[in-house]
């Protein structure tokens, strides 16, 4: 079962929610909070495999929220669900360390996918938002651009497909192989690149793309 945290402050979206995630058959709610005062507690007692995030929120926000949890469950996905694709809060909270985004306007089938896709590797990101990441990798040494150069051809196309916003499962669909090998290849590219996440890495590939 997939286990889900939700951060809501709107009591309707709360029930929507709720009924959304308590119909699927492998997807568990542990529970609903408005705000982010008690998560690190809360995350911690629950431990869920994926908080769904609000940004706007009363006394702790969202960006708080997932800069907490990123720092003390990095093992967490953290998907921020927003009503207005503002930038700069989507951009802060990704850099706080959530691992994409989608609007709260999402049908609920899309919803749930976001959800599935994000913890088998996946990416929600507007190519707008994308390319904010880029801009704060454009600051950093160019040795960035040689640690691309040296992913095989395999985690170069590993990489690729990624920056295009499929999953792990969709990966190793394409490539005929399992999705502990896509996570094989997927962790290689980190420690060769000197990341921490998908985000990350894919910014690099489009940095490199960019220059």
């Amino acid at each position: 079962m997939i286990k889900i945290l939700i951060y809501e402050d709107n009591l309707a979206r709360q029930e929507a929610l709720k009924f959304l995630i308590q119909d699927q058959p492998d997807m568990e709610l542990t529970g609903i909070f408005e705000n982010c005062s008690n998560v690190v507690s809360q995350v911690k007692m629950l431990s869920p495999d994926l908080v769904l995030m609000d940004i706007q929120m009363p006394i702790v926000n969202g960006i708080t929220g997932a800069r907490l949890i990123h720092e003390n469950f990095p093992g967490v996905t953290i998907l921020m669900q927003t009503v207005f694709e503002d930038e700069d809060s989507i951009f802060n909270a990704l850099q706080a360390g959530a691992h994409g985004y989608i609007l709260k306007s999402t049908p609920p089938a899309k919803l749930i996918e976001a959800i599935k896709d994000s913890l088998e590797g996946g990416i929600p990101m507007t190519p707008v938002i994308a390319r904010k990441v880029v801009e704060v990798f454009r600051h950093r040494p160019v040795q960035s651009l040689h640690e691309v150069s040296e992913l095989t051809e395999k985690e170069m196309s590993v990489l690729e497909l990624l920056s295009k916003g499929m999953s792990y499962k969709m990966i190793a669909n394409q490539y005929g192989i399992s999705w502990h090998t896509v996570n094989g290849h997927v962790k290689k590219i980190y420690e060769k690149l000197h990341v921490n996440s998908a985000t990350e890495a894919v910014a690099k590939l489009k940095e490199k793309h960019f220059r």
